[in-house]
C-alpha cells in the first residue's frame, strides 16, 4: 500500500492474522525514533480507532458515541518494545493485568534482564539488578515509576491521547534543551508528560524481558552518554513543574517530590564523590598526606576533561578504557586492603570495615529477597571496582558531548551510491575473544571486487533524492515529492517477489492523520 508516509506490507498469516511492515519515507516523515512513534501513534489511536467513529457522527446519538470512544480508548493497549526483545506471552499479561485493573494507570513496565557476554555486560547485569531492586521498586511504593522503557512497555491509550500528551510529544526540538530532553531520550520524556497529566505509572517484577546489552566499551558510553543526560534534563523538567504535578498527579506527593530532588542532588555530586573515594584510596593503601592524596585524586579527571575538550569521541573512549582499567585495580587493590587491614586488627569495627560490611550485606539481602536472580551478586564486584568509570569519566563524557545528538548506539548504515565499486570481504576464518573492556579480534578474509551495476535513469534519480533528503526531511507536503519517487519502492518490491504474489492497494484519505 502507498500510504503518506512512505508504504505499508501486509502480510496474510495462518488462521488469519496480519503482520504489517510500515517503511517510513524520511522524506516526508522527520528523522529520529520519537518521529517514527509519532507516525504509528497518530496512525494506530488516530486515524485506526478514533476515526471509524467520527464518520458515524451524523447517523448515530452523539453521546452513546462518545461513551463508546472513551471506553474503546481507555481498553486499547500499545505495546512499545525493541527489535532484540525476548520475552513470553505471561509477561505481557502481566502489564495488561496491571492496566486493566487500574484505570488509572497510564503506563506499565517490567523486570529487563541485559544478555550478552563480557565485562561490560556483567556491569550492566547488576546494574539493572540493583536498580529494579531498590530504584524502581521506591518509585513505586513511594510514587511513580519516572521512565517506563521502550524496550518493553505497554502504554494506555487514553493515556497517550490525552491532553498535552501525544500533541507535546510531537513538537519539534528548537532549543539545545530540548533536543537532550526530547530525542535523547523519548521514553522517559513521554513519561514525564504521562506524569504531569495525572497518570500512574507502574513497575511489575514478575514481568520478565530479555534484551541485548551493549558489549563494547565504546558503544555503552555512547548509549549512557545519551540516556544520563535526557534523564537528568527530564527529572529537572518534573521537579521544575512538582507543585502542579504534584496537584494534578495523586501518586506524586510532597514527600515525593523531596525525595526526587535528594536523589538528583546526588547524582550530581556523585563525581566529586567518588575523587573523594579515590583520594581515601591513595591514603589507605599508601598512606599518603590527605591533600596530596586529593591532588592526585583530582588530576586524572582534569586530565580526561582536557582530552575530551581536545580529542575525538573515539580517541575520548579510549582514553576512558585505559583510565577505567587504572581505576578498577586501584578500587580491587583498596577493598583487598581493607580486609587485610580488619584481619590485622581483628575487628571489623572501623570506618572503612563497617562500610565494606554495610555494602555486602545489603546486596547479599537483596539478592536474597530475589532467589532466582541471587547469581547476579556474583557480578556485584565487577560493579565496585567500575564505580569510578560510571560515575566520574562517564559523567565527564557526558556533558562535555553534549553537542552530539546522535543515538550512540545501533546506528543505521551509511549510504552507498549505486553504480560504485567496492570490496566485499567474505570471511574465511574468524577468532573472537575479550578481555576487560577490550575486544580482540582475528580474521582471514577474501576480498573480491563487486560492481553494483543499475539503470543511468535510476542511479540518477537516487542520487538527485538522497542529496535533497536533507532539506526535504522537514517538508510534509506529499504533492512537493516526485511521485517516481514514491512509487519505486514497489517496483523495487516487485521485481524481487517471484514466490509471493502481490496486491497493490493505496490507503486513501489518510493525508492528515500525522499532522
Amino acid at each position: 500500500m502507498s500510504t503518506p508516509y512512505g508504504g505499508r506490507i501486509c502480510y496474510v498469516l495462518p488462521n488469519g492474522n496480519h503482520l504489517y511492515i510500515h517503511l517510513k519515507d524520511k522524506l516526508r516523515i522527520r528523522h529520529k525514533k520519537r518521529w517514527s512513534q509519532v507516525m504509528y501513534l497518530y496512525y494506530l489511536l488516530g486515524w485506526k480507532l478514533t476515526r471509524k467513529y467520527l464518520i458515524r457522527q451524523d447517523s448515530e446519538d452523539h453521546k452513546i458515541l462518545e461513551q463508546q470512544l472513551k471506553k474503546e480508548k481507555q481498553n486499547t493497549y500499545i505495546l512499545a518494545l525493541d527489535g532484540d526483545m525476548n520475552f513470553q506471552p505471561s509477561a505481557l499479561m502481566l502489564l495488561i493485568d496491571r492496566l486493566r485493573m487500574y484505570p488509572t494507570v497510564g503506563a506499565a513496565c517490567g523486570r529487563i534482564h541485559p544478555t550478552g557476554f563480557g565485562p561490560t555486560v556483567w556491569f550492566q547485569k547488576f546494574e539493572y539488578a540493583v536498580c529494579h531492586w531498590f530504584q524502581k521498586t521506591a518509585e513505586h511504593v513511594f510514587g511513580c515509576v519516572l521512565c517506563s522503557p521502550g524496550c518493553f512497555s505497554l502504554f494506555r491509550g487514553a493515556a497517550l491521547m490525552d491532553d498535552n500528551v501525544m500533541k507535546k510529544y510531537a513538537t519539534k526540538a528548537t532549543e539545545a534543551a530540548q533536543y537532550v530532553q526530547y530525542d535523547q531520550g523519548e521514553d522517559r520524556w513521554l513519561c514525564t508528560l504521562l506524569l504531569q497529566q495525572g497518570w500512574r505509572i507502574e513497575y511489575t517484577a514478575s514481568s520478565d524481558s530479555y534484551t541485548n546489552a551493549p558489549q563494547e566499551f565504546k558503544e555503552f558510553y555512547n548509549q549512557r552518554r545519551r540516556l544520563g543526560t535526557s534523564s537528568l534534563a527530564n527529572t529537572l523538567d518534573l521537579l521544575n513543574t512538582g507543585k502542579e504535578t504534584s496537584r494534578k498527579n495523586s501518586s506524586i506527593s510532597r514527600l515525593y517530590i523531596l525525595y526526587q530532588i535528594l536523589q538528583t542532588a546526588f547524582s550530581i555530586l556523585a563525581p566529586a564523590t567518588v575523587c573523594l573515594m579515590i583520594a581515601g584510596c591513595f591514603t589507605f593503601i599508601f598512606g599518603l598526606n590527605g591533600n596530596i592524596s586529593l591532588f592526585l585524586a583530582v588530576l586524572p579527571p582534569v586530565f580526561y576533561m582536557v582530552i575530551c575538550f581536545t580529542c575525538k569521541s573515539d580517541n575520548q573512549t579510549l582514553v576512558a578504557g585505559f583510565m577505567s582499567i587504572f581505576y578498577a585495580f586501584l578500587m580491587a587493590a583498596t577493598f583487598l586492603s581493607i580486609i587485610v587491614d580488619m584481619v590485622k586488627q581483628q575487628t571489623f569495627i572501623t570506618p572503612s570495615g563497617l562500610f565494606f560490611i554495610f555494602l555486602v550485606v545489603l546486596y547479599f539481602v537483596a539478592a536474597l529477597m530475589h532467589p532466582q536472580e541471587f547469581h547476579l551478586v556474583l557480578y556485584g564486584f565487577i560493579y565496585i571496582i567500575c564505580v569510578p568509570s560510571a560515575y566520574l569519566l562517564l559523567n565527564i563524557y557526558s556533558l562535555v558531548n553534549l553537542n552530539n545528538i546522535s543515538w550512540g548506539t545501533r546506528e543505521t548504515a551509511t549510504y552507498e551510491k549505486p553504480g560504485t565499486r567496492k570490496d566485499k570481504k567474505y570471511v574465511k576464518y574468524e577468532k573472537k575473544c575479550k578481555c576487560l573492556c577490550w575486544n580482540l579480534e582475528f580474521q582471514v578474509n577474501e576480498d573480491q571486487k563487486i560492481s553494483a551495476s543499475s539503470n543511468p535513469e535510476e542511479v540518477a534519480l537516487l542520487n538527485d533524492a538522497s542529496e535533497s533528503q536533507n532539506e526535504e526531511t522537514e517538508n510534509f507536503e506529499a504533492g512537493a515529492i516526485d511521485d517516481t519517487v514514491d512509487e519505486r519502492w514497489i517496483q523495487q518490491l516487485q521485481e524481487n517477489t517471484d514466490h509471493i504474489e502481490l496486491v497493490e492497494d493505496k490507503l486513501d484519505e489518510v493525508s492528515s492523520f500525522f499532522l
